[in-house]
């Protein structure tokens, strides 16, 4: 992997804002089926004690061992069952994880909802699910969590501890970075890091966002003809330039503005002289106006004593 790639990883990772619900946990015994289905959320599912197997539609089942998991970011039918031939189990009474049952399988199930920044820039890019598994590249600090989220759910019993869901997004976040990674993650900023013709014009776009970028001057910093340079960005990205460069102007905006810029000068450093242009952008982009953005975001910084 390319550094630009490294780096937008990173700062993709930094970006997001997370909202993470648990659902249930405890343990399965018997012929059961858990499914988060149907409920127009993105979800997760993580094994901590046992194995199961994941049914997706059009797809052979597939095992998933303790330690490890799946990230649903869309929607998506599927369920979990305790056999690879038995998606047609019923749903049956969860148990406590403790204390372990001989056969049974624990699970923390629950959603999570991006906000804010998250946008078409991350949903781009990333497939339906994302898979945990035990011998990710990030196995060093994915196998602790693990541990640490089904001591909580050992310790708390049925009346759920938050910390998992703390851990769980903690979790989630290794994963993210794990996927930037990956081959297969195509579409968006990802995908246009992962072109060597593209990577110099990215990095440049990143560090200097305000300047008054043309298509031509895109194109030139591509080394590319702009017909040429127009054909290979849209296949790359799925959207033209201008788009892609409203978009990062937008998401760095977005940022400045939740680390205390004011609406102006966040405007300023995407290169915006009228407030009133830059707020018709930022809506359009990110879905609030900045200054209902900013004040939004405030809410949920921790309290400092002065």
């Amino acid at each position: 992997m390319n550094a630009e790639t490294d780096r937008l990883a990173h700062w993709l990772v930094s970006g997001l804002e997370l909202d993470t619900t648990v659902f249930h946990v405890g343990q399965y015994c018997g012929p059961w089926r858990a499914s988060t289905a149907g409920r127009d959320r993105a979800s997760f599912h993580l094994v901590l004690r046992g194995h199961s197997w994941l049914h997706l539609e059009g797809q052979a089942p597939i095992r998933l061992g303790e330690g490890e998991g799946v990230f649903l970011l869309r929607d998506i039918p599927h369920c979990l069952t305790p056999e690879a031939e038995g998606a047609d189990f019923r749903p049956c009474p969860m148990q406590p994880m403790s204390p372990a049952l001989d056969g049974a399988c624990g699970l923390a199930c629950g959603f999570f909802t991006f906000r804010g920044l998250l946008g078409e820039l991350f949903r781009g890019a990333f497939p339906d699910y994302v898979l945990i598994r035990a011998d990710s590249p990030s196995r060093d600090a994915i196998g602790p969590l693990f541990t640490l989220i089904l001591a909580e759910a050992e310790r708390s019993g049925e009346a759920g501890s938050p910390l998992i869901e703390r851990l769980t997004e903690l979790l989630f976040f290794y994963v993210i970075r794990d996927v930037a990674r990956r081959d297969e993650v195509a579409g968006g900023l990802l995908a246009v890091a992962r072109r060597p013709e593209f990577a110099p014009l990215l990095d440049d776009l990143l560090r200097e966002p305000g300047k008054d970028w043309s298509v031509d001057d895109m194109a030139k910093a591509a080394c590319m003809s702009r017909a040429s340079f127009c054909r290979h960005f849209i296949e790359a990205s799925g959207q033209p330039p201008a788009q892609f460069l409203l978009q990062v102007r937008m998401k760095i905006a977005a940022r400045r503005l939740q680390g205390g810029d004011s609406v102006l000068r966040a405007a300023e450093h995407v290169g915006y002289a009228s407030q009133a242009a830059f707020t018709r952008a930022f809506k359009k982009v990110i879905g609030e106006q900045p200054g209902a953005f900013q004040r939004a975001r405030r809410m949920h910084l921790p309290h400092t004593h002065r």
